[in-house]
């Protein structure tokens, strides 16, 4: 897979013309045709000529606007006008314009008249790059930095697969060339425009498919995963799950670093690693994180799920970002419960779905719920007690579908499911008064332009909250999850492969 990157800006801006005054964040910005910043940027309020970056130059890949009225308030909320202090900010380029004024704090500062170049080095124009080898098996690649006069400088050695992926840092700007460890080919040669994580060369398929027998193998997976389920008794939540809204400078963040890398995405390497996603059927692909802005969403992340979870948990893992394409399934399942007791979901972004494609999750009496997410959306879960997955096929021609997922336990307790629920712990909803009903609640136009009935369940109990399946769906043990993997894949297209 080719690497990719934004273009070149054409030209820099001068100090002269970095005093444009932007009154509107949303409106006064570079945006390019996709409604994502066009550069990265620096902004400053308008007015304070004692700020640096009123009269600094704006470098390669970076536009310089002093802010004022609206625009000042939402991304300074707490200046004050005629203020000494001169607070800085700088978005990242591929940032959504709904979310261009909410920025992470490593890319703030509150007053930045002593130390703007040095801060600016080292928390704008500093770029982490990950880099995955899919070039040569037998060779590592060689990563060579290519100084101001063209001359190659060997940077590091790259060897073979997923496992050992490199990263590093570099600046906005900087050139590299990468080439054949035998020949010395030139394989590629890049200029980093943002973060960045991508392959030198082709990532293979996810796995081999013969010798499997997926529809047994999958049967045995269910059974055992209903078993797995059963043993946790510990929970932390009425229902298991909630849905929630991740804060806007995170999804920022997370948002434009996979536009800028979104065509980047490598084949998830999935030999050894079951039948939880139909791997056989349709690729699922992933863009590996890189590890120093992996630190700064994993302690944010934390945060939200300890207040969620109420007791202190530590972080277990991280992965992604995943992307799922049109077909893909995800098996019933819970995660691995010396490490997975809380996890977290989050929805990065969605293209060219036909149909929403919702979160299944069981409650803790194994009530099917149907979470629908939408791009910034979060789900809390139990992932380790709660049975959750994807059975329905994901729909639409070249429909992608992007998450992170994120997993934590209770602080310095691995054994934490052996534990009774500690005072204060939300009670489960297990019986619950009166039924649920599905009822119309209006229509909705359909891809086909047609007009569709859009039905609910209304329940008695409001605990069960509005997102119990319209299937009424409630499993009672293995074979239940068997018959709805079956029942929801249906009308999908048969497995490419079933070979003993």
């Amino acid at each position: 897979m080719k690497l990719f990157f934004s273009a070149l800006l054409a030209t820099s801006l001068s100090a002269a013309s970095a005093d444009k005054t932007v009154f509107s964040v949303k409106d006064d910005l570079s945006f390019d045709e996709s409604g994502k910043l066009a550069a990265h940027h620096m902004l400053y309020p308008a007015g304070n000529w004692d700020c640096p970056a009123a009269t600094a130059a704006a470098p390669h890949g970076f536009e310089f606007r002093a802010l004022a009225g609206e625009a000042l308030q939402m991304v300074f909320p707490d200046y004050e006008p005629g203020s000494s202090a001169c607070p800085v900010a700088c978005p990242e380029l591929g940032t959504d314009r709904s979310v261009a004024h909410a920025i992470m704090p490593h890319r703030r500062n509150p007053d930045s008249t002593n130390n703007f170049n040095d801060w600016f080095e080292g928390n704008c124009k500093r770029a982490e790059v990950c880099l995955i080898n899919y070039h040569s098996r037998e060779t590592p690649v060689k990563l060579f930095w290519v100084d101001r006069d063209g001359n190659p400088k060997l940077h590091m050695e790259i060897e073979y697969g997923e496992r050992k992926t490199r990263c590093f840092h570099s600046f906005v700007g900087h050139r590299f060339q990468a080439q054949d460890g035998d020949t010395g080919a030139v394989v590629e040669e890049f200029t980093i425009e943002h973060t960045l994580s991508t392959a030198i060369g082709e990532s293979p398929p996810s796995g081999d498919p013969q010798g499997h027998n997926f529809d047994r193998e999958i049967e045995s997976t269910l059974r055992h995963e209903w078993t797995k389920h059963e043993r946790i008794q510990r929970t932390f939540s009425p229902l298991g799950f909630k849905k929630a809204r991740l804060p806007d400078d995170v999804f920022a963040s997370m948002g434009s670093f996979y536009f800028n890398n979104r065509n980047n995405v490598l084949r998830e390497e999935w030999n050894g690693k079951g039948v939880f996603v139909n791997w056989w059927e349709t690729d699922c692909y992933f863009v590996q994180i890189p590890w120093d802005l992996k630190g700064k969403w994993q302690e944010r992340l934390r945060l939200l799920v300890e207040a969620w979870a109420g007791v202190p948990v530590e972080q277990t893992d991280m992965y992604g970002l995943r992307q799922y394409v049109e077909g893909a399934r995800l098996l019933t399942h819970v995660d691995r419960e010396s490490t997975h007791a809380v996890s977290l979901i989050v929805n990065i972004a969605q293209h060219n779905l036909t149909e929403p494609w919702p979160v299944e999750a069981n409650d803790h009496a194994d009530r099917l719920h149907e979470i629908i997410m939408q791009p910034g959306d979060i789900v809390y879960y139990e992932s380790a007690k709660a049975l959750h997955g994807r059975n329905r096929p994901l729909m639409g021609e070249d429909a992608r579908y992007i998450n992170l997922f994120t997993h934590y336990r209770p602080t310095g307790d691995p054994k934490w499911m052996l534990k009774a629920n500690p005072e204060g712990t939300p009670e489960p909803v297990l019986e619950v008064k009166g039924e649920c009903r599905l009822q119309t609640v209006g229509t909705a136009e359909l891809p086909n332009k047609q007009l569709g009935i859009v039905e609910a369940v209304k329940c008695d109990d409001e605990r069960l909250g509005d997102t119990i399946s319209p299937t009424l769906f409630t499993a009672t043990g293995g074979e239940d999850l068997i018959d709805w993997w079956k029942m929801t894949g249906a009308n999908r297209k048969k497995a490419t492969y079933n070979i003993e």
